[in-house]
């Protein structure tokens, strides 16, 4: 039987890079999936490009009132929701004595209040159905400090302490919260600098290469799926070994 058959998903972000590899990965293991982006061209072309188990709804993360559309969709479409991968998000550097407050507001919202709202739409939908998965996508920079992304950092260390303090709530409710730390990741937000640096980058990595995004995708498959069944509140690298 396939990983994810007879679930139900939405990923956001999921237009390119590691959310469109997400929702790929789900529907080849039998996942219906809600694909969600403020890329509405691209998500709508993606999802018709995917099949007869794939939707597309446009979403800003940062929008309270968007989130409904989205598990309103996967409810009426497939029967309920079981998944809701958190991939949406931005970076950018920023010198702190340069960074603007409104700037600084905008990672959060989108980076931590995004995935906030996020798990607050789902879970009265997993609650009815006994259960889910839920999957932040953090960073690296949730673990450790980045110099001149200070907003970034910060917004992808709470995402970390929303993911333990959602474990621990919602667990009762058989709905479980795992965090995804992507080291580099061959995306549209890194394509610049891997076309600058890729060889040096990749050679202070142990395993000597960047990250694709189905590598990422592989993992979330995994957390989303039962074989995880008992683990929450998890926060996970997938790094190449960076860390080490």
């Amino acid at each position: 039987m396939a990983a994810l058959e007879g679930k139900v998903a939405v990923i956001t972000g999921a237009a390119r890079g590691q959310g469109l590899a997400e929702a790929e990965r789900f529907i080849e293991e039998g996942a219906s999936v809600v694909l969600t982006d403020v890329l509405t061209d691209a998500g709508a072309a993606e999802a018709s490009r995917l099949g007869p188990r794939a939707r597309f709804v446009g979403l800003d993360v940062s929008v309270a009132g968007q989130w409904a559309a989205a598990v309103a969709l996967a409810e009426t479409e497939f029967g309920g929701l079981d998944i809701l991968v958190n991939n949406a998000g931005i970076y950018g550097q920023h010198p702190i004595e340069q960074l603007d407050e409104a700037t600084f507001r905008r990672y959060l919202d989108i980076n931590l209040v995004g995935p906030f709202l996020g798990i607050q739409a789902a879970t009265p939908a997993m609650k009815r159905r006994g259960g889910g998965s839920i999957v932040n996508i953090s960073s690296l920079a949730g673990l450790h400090a980045v110099p001149f992304a200070s907003a970034y950092t910060t917004s992808k260390f709470g995402l970390r302490g929303l993911t333990r303090a959602a474990a621990a709530e919602l667990g009762v409710h058989g709905i479980r919260v795992n965090a995804v730390f992507p080291g580099v990741i061959r995306t549209a937000i890194t394509d610049a600098v891997l076309d600058a640096r890729e060889t040096d980058i990749a050679a202070a990595i142990p395993l000597r290469r960047v990250g694709e995004p189905d590598d990422v995708a592989a993992l979330v498959l995994f957390l989303a799926s039962d074989e995880s069944r008992w683990i929450t509140g998890g926060e996970h690298t997938i790094d190449g070994g960076s860390m080490a």
